[in-house]
């Protein structure tokens, strides 16, 4: 096919043979889709999106509490089984360990083979077990049986993060994708400023005289977790979970040409993406060693404070990243993201540098806000990576996800060092990771302004294909196979 023929059938696409988004919104208890069938879901508006998008955001909260309680748990085993701040960072790394396995492997297969919903249920079901595996771990006291469930908890949050993250940013409008997956993740952070406070008030009240007591607070709040997400399973099975395929996604990008001048490549030459990946994977790492070792920090530089109040403190600067999420993501609707995405990086590393020489308060407030300007550099890496992807971004979503593996990496780093320099001194770590991650919106904001500025301008899904309600109803349910979806194009330019 030629490349006129490319562009007229681009510029004219065939949404007589697009399924309505209003009809696969009503169909309900959907089977798995293959990902060769357009479903007309890439059409979703922001108002269809709203339900669907409102369920994913609890899974969000999941992930922000369990992330939330990993911190405060990594302090305080410390202090109740009496092990280092390095061996403590075991935890993160069996924790973040989950992500590397899980999306390369059978979470990246199964929401591709069988579709998002089977995806959440799959990841929701795989913590619940891991959750229920904190049981024993707390009777028997036993260092390595939390790391074990850690592990498996983050096997399940890698799944629902496989599909959670790019089902909220291709569940609507193109030219919103960031700002929709900013305010979803808003949710993740506010479990995290819940976490740190139950683990104060609940689980480690007093370490150092009710060490068992507060095991056994660790074996009931979880357990309560694994029953709330075999019920959530539950509800995601029946819940009307529209399903976007690569089809979809592919079928979403070729309308796109215009302002982006959008082209089919193979997955191997998607760059953007795998520079995207990388950035990733130093910035979670750095966000999750300064978490892991927030109240260390706190307690070291400014004497007399408990770890008690210093989980208080770490409550106080995840409130911070929570508002920041809120305010980042309003903003997109304003202003570009890549500018966003470059000022607040920026903003955290001048504050992490910051934090290593000050002392008292002062310090504890240059790395509470180092947290308000991280909040939104994981989601706008996330989408600004999808960008353009097409029928790779199912795929693409799941190496995004296991570079957050890198939260395995950065935390037994910070804590050796940790252990022979101090934390002050330690947290060069993460200010390293901040670094390499800047370089990502440096490169976007250089060299792919044309593509990303033209997602923005995107009118897909802004304005219905059709007339009326009426007009997609007329149209089947059932949707288009095609084996590729260039294929599926020239078919229907000839």
């Amino acid at each position: 096919m030629s490349d006129k023929d490319t562009k007229t059938v681009i510029n004219n696409p065939c949404s007589e043979c697009r399924p309505s988004a209003i009809a696969i919104l009503k169909k309900k208890n959907q089977k798995s889709v293959s990902d060769r069938k357009i479903t007309g879901a890439s059409q979703i508006t922001t108002r269809q999106s709203l339900g669907p998008v409102a369920l994913v955001a609890i899974l969000f909260f999941l992930w922000g509490f369990a992330y939330g309680l990993l911190d405060v748990l990594n302090k305080h085993f410390q202090e109740v089984l009496g092990i280092t701040q390095g061996r403590g960072s075991g935890l993160a790394a069996a924790y973040f360990g989950g992500y590397f396995i899980g999306p390369l492997t059978y979470s990246g297969w199964i929401v591709r083979r069988f579709g998002f919903r089977w995806t959440f249920i799959t990841g929701l079901c795989i913590y619940g077990v891991g959750a229920l595996f904190f049981w024993p771990s707390a009777v028997k006291r036993s260092f390595g049986g939390f790391c074990g469930s850690m592990f498996v908890v983050g096997n399940g949050l890698s799944t629902l993060e496989t599909s959670a993250n790019p089902y909220i940013s291709i569940c609507g409008p193109p030219k919103y994708s960031e700002m929709r997956l900013n305010l979803a993740q808003a949710f993740q952070a506010i479990g995290t400023v819940v976490a740190p406070v139950l683990g104060a008030y609940a689980i480690f009240k007093n370490p150092d005289t009710a060490g068992y007591d507060s095991l056994a607070s660790v074996q009931w709040v979880y357990l309560a977790i694994a029953c709330f997400v075999f019920a959530l399973a539950v509800v995601f099975y029946f819940a009307a979970i529209p399903e976007v395929t690569d089809a979809d996604m592919a079928d979403q990008a070729e309308q796109t040409f215009e302002s982006t001048g959008y082209t089919d490549r193979p997955l191997r030459k998607q760059y953007t993406l795998f520079y995207g990946i990388v950035a990733q994977f130093c910035y979670v790492g750095a966000q999750v060693a300064i978490a892991g070792y927030f109240i260390n920090y706190c307690v070291l530089i400014k004497p007399g404070f408990t770890s008690a109040q210093g989980s208080n403190q770490l409550a106080i600067a995840q409130a911070l990243f929570a508002i920041g999420r809120f305010i980042a993501g309003g903003s997109m609707k304003v202003v570009k993201p890549r500018y966003i995405l470059l000022l607040f990086n920026s903003m955290a590393i001048i504050f992490i540098a910051a934090a290593m020489g000050a002392k008292g308060n002062a310090g504890i407030t240059c790395l509470s806000l180092v947290l308000f300007f991280e909040s939104c550099i994981f989601p706008t890496i996330f989408t600004l990576s999808l960008r353009g992807l097409g029928r790779h971004t199912k795929r693409g979503s799941s190496f995004i996800v296991s570079s957050v593996c890198g939260g395995a990496v950065f935390p037994p780093m910070l804590g050796a060092v940790a252990d022979s320099r101090g934390t002050q001194v330690a947290m060069a770590i993460p200010l390293m990771g901040f670094v390499i991650a800047w370089t990502f919106p440096l490169y976007l904001n250089l060299y792919c302004r044309r593509e990303l500025d033209g997602f923005r301008e995107s009118k897909v899904g802004v304005i219905s294909v059709g007339d009326s309600e009426n007009q997609f109803e007329r149209k089947e349910v059932e949707v288009v196979e095609l084996e590729t979806v260039p294929k599926h194009r020239e078919s229907m330019s000839r």
